[in-house]
């Protein structure tokens, strides 16, 4: 498996900062649903939050307004997607560029850490939870979401066929579309990174479009250009690229347009 460019997803979501939440109903459903997760635990008055991948704040923007009083820290790879959440977010939000695999703050400085959407952009995940243990306090909560194996199937599917239908078969094991964790491995990492009272679940999310060309613009206006097939020059790609959309409308297209899913999961864990 082809190692994911974390310089490529910077440059992708930065580039794609001023459009996110306009294009992105999945991950704003899976913002609502964290919020109702994280009600079920006990919110200490001036409790101390960290948002790992906070993107555009929304998720920081919802935490205020349901616990008045948490110190809210938000950290986020790509500087303009800080500065959408800098304008949405009030002053006393701390908001930081930096690494999850390399978090830059001191140990045991959160009560709770959470993250959102992000990551499934990870290469393996047991360092980030290392991390996140680390400045976790003891007993504190880590909670959050990612798009797990399964997201994105029909696009995946689809372009492995085309490649097989164009001749090109021999492509089809390094297509470069991404590759997500499944479930097993979130736990795994979890465990590995020393978590208890580990808790891991799955759900399905679908989104239509009325034709694959808008499936794409879609992803590509998210900045998740590394979920996207691979662009090439020349006639060769751009016949494999309306082999591909003629295969997707084929195998999964309805009346209403075209669906993508997402397997999102959720998992919990205390230092």
């Amino acid at each position: 498996m082809a190692r994911i460019d974390r310089q490529r997803v910077q440059s992708s979501f930065h580039r794609g900062a001023g459009a996110y939440d306009q294009h992105t109903p999945v991950q704003q459903r899976v913002l609502q649903h964290l919020i109702q997760l994280i009600g079920q635990y006990p919110f200490a008055p001036n409790a101390t939050v960290l948002d790992i991948g906070c993107g555009t704040g929304r998720l920081l923007e919802l935490l205020g307004h349901c616990f008045p009083g948490t110190a809210l820290t938000g950290l986020d790879l790509a500087p303009n997607m800080l500065q959408q959440a800098a304008e949405r977010l009030p002053a006393t939000v701390r908001l930081v560029q930096g690494d999850a695999e390399q978090l830059p703050f001191g140990n045991s400085s959160f009560q709770m850490v959470l993250s959102s959407s992000t990551f499934q952009w990870l290469d393996t995940l047991q360092c980030c939870f290392e991390e996140v243990r680390r400045v976790l306090e003891p007993e504190g909560l880590f909670l959050f979401s990612l798009f797990g194996k399964g997201t994105l199937f029909e696009l995946r599917e689809s372009w492995c066929q085309a490649l097989l239908n164009t001749g090109r078969a021999g492509e089809t094991a390094n297509n470069g579309t991404h590759r997500f964790h499944d479930s097993e491995q979130v736990r795994h990492a979890m465990e590995l990174a020393g978590f208890r009272d580990i808790s891991v679940w799955s759900g399905l999310e679908q989104i239509w479009y009325p034709d694959v060309p808008h499936l794409l613009q879609a992803i590509k206006r998210i900045g998740a250009g590394t979920a996207r097939p691979p662009s090439g020059g020349g006639l060769g790609w751009r016949r494999v690229l309306h082999e591909m959309a003629a295969v997707y409308c084929e195998r999964f297209g309805t009346p209403d347009g075209v669906p993508v899913s997402y397997t999102v999961i959720y998992a919990t864990g205390k230092r």
